[in-house]
């Protein structure tokens, strides 16, 4: 399928942690994009000859039907030319240029399950998409539980929306782990390690009225859907997942 290629442009740039920023692109007046919660677009980036060598592929953090804004939530990866470039040289202005929007890793239209959604780092870009569009659609829907992951507390990232999130929707919540930090915040929302003994203790009676989403790092996930299918003994089709880098 030939995806329609975008101009957009910067026109905001946020620190969202110590190695994390927010970018906003805006497309122009006579543009539109169509996406459902959790899809992603591909970037041509200005980094290398080869087209192939210059795309690279962000998850889109805000609802739909945002006006024609876009953000895109992105962690500066040593050595990487895409975010070197993003992080260092692209500033309020700066061209990008994008197709899209792709990916399957979405919502049904009915939600009819309890969901579990599970990420680390900026794995939660498309959970955010998805938090938002149910509570702006006034979407019907069960229990949600997002557990995040990241080393440090200042590692957290949406952290102010999550509490808004889990007083203005019905039977949300969430969890946070750090993996690295020496002491916890007093705060019922955190504990200490991965994301893994979140949702093997609290879901380790196997349930068909419950599904789980994934998102982040590969050997994150590969872990917990070994956790989930083998140890636990839910069906695959009740684990969905994304993975990045």
């Amino acid at each position: 399928m030939a995806w329609k290629w975008y101009d957009s442009k910067i026109i905001k740039i946020e620190d969202a942690t110590f190695n994390t920023k927010r970018f906003w692109v805006e497309l122009p007046n006579e543009e539109n994009l169509d996406f459902k919660a959790g899809q992603f677009v591909t970037m041509d980036l200005p980094i290398a000859e080869k087209r192939l060598k210059r795309w690279r592929s962000y998850s889109i953090a805000n609802a739909p039907h945002e006006d024609k804004l876009l953000e895109f939530c992105i962690v500066k990866l040593d050595g990487g030319a895409a975010t070197e470039y993003l992080f260092n040289e692209a500033e309020i202005g700066t061209p990008i240029k994008f197709k899209g929007p792709s990916g399957t890793f979405t919502l049904p239209e009915k939600i009819e399950k309890d969901l579990v959604l599970i990420c680390t780092g900026t794995g939660i870009a498309p959970f955010r998409s998805m938090l938002w569009d149910i509570l702006n659609s006034e979407k019907a829907h069960k229990k949600i539980h997002l557990i995040f992951g990241t080393r440090l507390q200042k590692g957290v990232l949406y952290e102010d929306e999550l509490k808004k999130l889990e007083k203005a929707m019905p039977g949300f919540s969430y969890s946070i782990a750090l993996s690295r930090a020496d002491e916890l915040p007093e705060d019922a929302h955190y504990h200490k390690g991965y994301v893994h003994p979140i949702y093997l203790k609290d879901y380790k009676e196997v349930r068909p009225d419950l599904d789980f989403y994934i998102c982040g790092w590969s050997n994150m996930i590969d872990d917990a859907v070994a956790n989930l299918i083998v140890e636990l003994g839910y069906d695959k089709s009740q684990v969905h997942y994304e993975l990045y880098g």
